[in-house]
């Protein structure tokens, strides 16, 4: 699955037993037979499930719930759909809905040996985005439409269907859909038969699937369309979408196709389904899901117009497709045994998305861009109440917990560091292996290491992955000059645990781990680098060089964070051409989060700004204006101005550079540096030229001229919006309500997060209740929970409205909105801060479960920026009061 998006204290006190389904029964195969009544936002079904029973028993245990059960028996023996004769006795039907289970009785027990269980159900269509929900859309006459889809992991296949809703209970399944008429109905397989019934119903029966989990199990029936099927391999490949948009379908088609023939190739099986549909469903509560076969994706990610999507746009539509198609083999055709192992489904994916992306489009250059989703990952791993990325889960609903950033990108740059580490060969043989010995089946997390291991030769690769994989955090890798005892020049490395607040700031324990085995590759910069590798222990290791500068993490590909001694630091910095683009990000990232953590100078910081006048590359930028981002959210109001300054007096100059408009044969990167330039010298720069060329490229579209440059649209809206009157609120918010592609509307929506007047964003707000989809309110709102200016007003209305806003977002994105106060870092005349306390108590009030370890890692980070801002308050004048006077121009 991908997210757009932790769990809370485990029960340790009670057995795996008190949450998991006996293993007395097990099913082989199910065959299902589905009618959604769009209408009234119902269905009804039945089942025959193949299973064995492996002892005697009282009863046959499944998972249900929301569901009404009718009828159910049991015949001894398989009995298939056709079967009428096969001797059956009736069962009585015990609902748990506690425990979300349904046990089935007959008169005496159930002795060993195969068995049919057939029976009835019915359930509703709900409007949260899980189990069998509901999505709906207006088409060209202005009327709504309905769409029944699926959305199962973790844990909701039984709000569709009784079963075995755990993943190692692996079954085949034979679906039947009945679709209304004009209906399209979907499912895992391909069509393998299609009845006409009364009334214009197609009954559609679909091929059987492998043996695979009840979470990958999809069914979708509603009013789309399919375009034709482009042959990859003698795959099918088809995007299914509302009508009128088949047009924007052709990224999703190539993106794909490229994918499936790239993972047939790198993992060494075939393809493991029978034909692959991607299907964009106006709402989903995560990016993208990886039903087998017939994947399900926010219609906004994956149709796109080529002429009208920016680079960034497309990138993130070919990673997400890709992630999935990744899935086919890592989590659908082998398994995790439980769901304490999700996140090498996802972590793998995460990172065989990068792998598949560099090949597709190398000139995108998408492992520098994943360095600023792993910064997101290490901001979190930097905080104690981090987690381990691999815990025990009891209750299924803990594994809603591990659906965030430490599942997603650490778990994917902790494989890219081993990878690289390793050397690429080795790697992708071990993962061959390991594909091959399990497929159709379930693993462990150790499975994956073992089969590495045989390839890494002496590099002991499953202790090196446990020491990342079973605790929290990572270590600061400090790097100092230093003599060894024959006189020569040596850089000594020595690790302790990272974290941006002393551990005797926060209460309870800390998740931030003691050390790890760090895989370091050492180089010096420029020319024919020779690399060393370096496993680093608790005990420090010493490194001859030969030359200057130093680069420790060479390639850019560690997850942790290194502090070089001044001389080290110096060198570098004197030298920044002659490191690679992941190189600079990364040193000036970690410059940040030391300066940040209160371990570095603040004066380091500002030290290195004027050393990036060459700067070209919009990544190593976005660490740079997200600090000075910080900085203008706690500054206090009289000093804001010269911050402004500052901002104008480092970033203006680069825009002066790149312009406005495209020119011929520039790289990939500058579209992205002109956007990063343009949204930061608008909003906290507040530069007057910025703000009135951006104002007049927004009127002369709107007033029907050419539209906006896609790679500029964002950085535009934003800062339009951010100096927004009624009339260009009320325009941005008309193109929200009637875009011209899916990707054009969510421009617009996000834009409105940029908002600086309170008015205007109290209007948002009560359309975040009624007018704009569950699945984007939720993340609108923890933008503008993180604005400086409406920050405060947001807050007031989520804390007076939070029952509502609750009733009505998904479950997993209530955390995912609060994220945003961390940003309520504001301090009062006295330094004092204005709102910390109240967010505090209120979140530890009113927000409870399995998720409550993020609220814990959002308060924390509020923590972080508080503690910044009183220790910085003082300096921080000091520091724009030189750019107000012109020293760092």
């Amino acid at each position: 699955m991908t997210p757009l998006e932790d769990s809370g204290t485990i029960d340790l006190s009670r057995d795996a037993e008190d949450y998991r389904l006996p293993y007395a029964t097990s099913p082989r195969r199910y065959e299902l037979h589905l009618a959604p009544d769009l209408e009234r936002a119902t269905f009804s079904g039945s089942e025959r499930i193949e299973l064995d029973v492996h002892e005697h028993v009282e009863s046959i245990v499944m998972n249900a719930t929301e569901l009404e059960i009718g009828d159910a028996v049991l015949a001894r023996g398989w009995t298939s759909t056709n079967d009428l004769e096969a001797e059956t006795s009736p069962l009585d039907v015990e609902l748990d809905p506690d425990n979300e289970r349904v046990a089935f009785y007959r008169s005496g027990p159930i002795e060993p040996g195969r068995y049919t269980l057939s029976c009835s159900f019915a359930g509703v269509l709900n409007d949260k985005l899980c189990g069998f929900y509901r999505s709906t859309f207006v088409d060209g006459s202005g009327t709504q439409r309905v769409i029944a889809t699926t959305q199962f992991e973790e844990t909701d296949a039984r709000r569709a269907f009784p079963c075995y809703d755990e993943p190692d209970r692996k079954a085949v399944f034979a679906v039947t859909l009945d679709a209304p008429p004009g209906m399209l109905a979907l499912s895992n397989g391909p069509e393998s038969l299609v009845e006409e019934l009364e009334g214009g119903v197609r009954r559609v029966h679909f091929a059987d699937t492998i043996a695979m989990s009840t979470y990958l199990v999809a069914f979708v029936v509603g009013p789309l369309e399919l375009t034709g099927p482009v042959e990859v391999d003698g795959i099918a490949l088809r995007v299914a979408h509302v009508p009128g948009k088949a047009h924007l379908t052709g990224p999703a088609l190539d993106a794909a196709a490229h994918a499936l023939r790239f993972f047939t190739d790198y993992f060494g099986l075939p393809y493991p389904g029978l034909k692959l549909d991607l299907v964009a469903l106006p709402d989903f509560a995560a990016g993208a899901m990886e039903n087998l076969g017939c994947v399900t994706f926010r219609e906004a990610i994956v149709l796109a117009d080529p002429e009208h999507t920016s680079r960034p746009e497309m990138e993130r539509l070919a990673e997400v497709v890709e992630h999935e198609v990744a899935h086919m083999w890592f989590g659908d055709l082998v398994t995790m045994r439980w769901w304490n192992g999700i996140w090498l489904n996802e972590a793998f994916a995460t990172f065989m998305q990068l792998c598949c992306q560099d090949d597709y489009r190398p000139e995108w250059e998408c492992f520098v861009s994943f360095a600023r989703s792993r910064e997101v990952a290490l901001g979190v791993d930097g905080l104690h109440t981090t987690r381990p990325i691999e815990y025990p889960v009891r209750h299924p609903d803990d594994a809603a917990a591990m659906f965030d950033v430490l599942t997603y990108e650490k778990g994917a740059g902790v494989l890219w560091m081993v990878e690289q580490y390793l050397g690429r060969e080795r790697f992708r043989a071990g993962v061959r292996s390991y594909l091959d010995t399990h497929k159709y089946g379930n693993t462990e997390t150790t499975d994956l290491w073992d089969a590495i291991e045989v390839e890494a030769g002496d590099i002991p690769i499953r202790a090196l992955m446990d020491s990342w994989i079973f605790q929290g955090g990572y270590p600061l890798v400090s790097a100092k000059s230093a003599l060894d005892d024959g006189g020569a020049e040596v850089v000594q490395l020595v690790q302790t645990p990272f974290s941006y607040l002393p551990a005797d700031a926060v209460d309870g324990d800390s998740a931030v781990g003691s050390h790890w085995l760090v895989p370091l590759l050492v180089s010096t910069a420029g020319g024919e680098r020779e690399v060393q590798r370096v496993l680093l222990g608790p005990s420090p290791e010493h490194v001859e060089v030969d030359g200057t500068p130093v680069v420790v993490n060479t390639g850019g590909s560690g997850f942790y964070r290194l502090r070089y001694d001044r001389a080290l630091r110096s060198a570098l910095l004197a030298d920044l051409g002659a490191l690679a683009p992941l190189e600079r990000f990364n040193l000036v990232a970690d410059i940040w989060a030391t300066t940040l953590a209160g371990i570095g100078q603040t004066a380091d910081y500002f030290e290195l700004l004027p050393r990036l006048v060459s700067e070209s590359d919009p990544h190593v930028w976005s660490v740079v204006i997200g600090a000075l981002a910080l900085l203008h959210r706690i500054a206090p109001d009289a000093d804001r101005p010269a911050l402004h300054e500052l901002v104008r007096a480092l970033l203006a100059p680069h825009l002066a550079k790149v312009g406005w408009e495209r020119v011929a044969g520039e790289d990939e990167q500058t579209p992205l540096l002109r956007s990063t330039l343009i949204s930061a010298l608008g909003t906290i720069g507040e530069d007057p030229a910025v703000v009135q060329r951006a104002h007049e490229l927004f009127v002369a579209e709107h007033a029907g001229g050419a539209r906006l440059d896609p790679d500029l649209a964002p950085a535009i809206l934003g800062v339009v919006a951010a100096h927004a009157t009624r009339v260009e609120f009320d325009q941005i918010l008309g193109r929200y309500r009637h875009p011209l592609d899916p990707m054009d509307q969510m421009r617009h929506l996000n834009s409105l997060a940029r908002l600086t007047d309170p008015g205007l964003a109290s209007e948002v707000h009560d359309l975040c209740l009624t007018e704009i989809r569950s699945q984007n309110a939720p993340y609108l709102l923890s933008a503008m929970l993180a604005n400086w200016a409406i920050g405060p007003t947001t807050w007031r209305f989520v804390s007076s409205h939070f029952a509502e806003l609750v009733a009505r977002f998904p479950e997993n994105s209530i955390p995912r909105m609060l994220e945003g106060v961390a940003g309520l870092a504001q301090l009062d005349e006295s330094g004092t801060p204005r709102y910390a306390a109240e967010v505090r108590a209120f979140c530890e009030e009113h927000v409870v479960g399995p998720r409550q370890r993020l609220i814990r890692q959002h308060l924390e980070r509020l923590d972080v920026n508080v503690r910044f801002a009183q220790r910085v308050r003082t300096e921080l004048r000091s520091l724009v009061a030189q750019a107000g006077d012109g020293r760092l121009r």
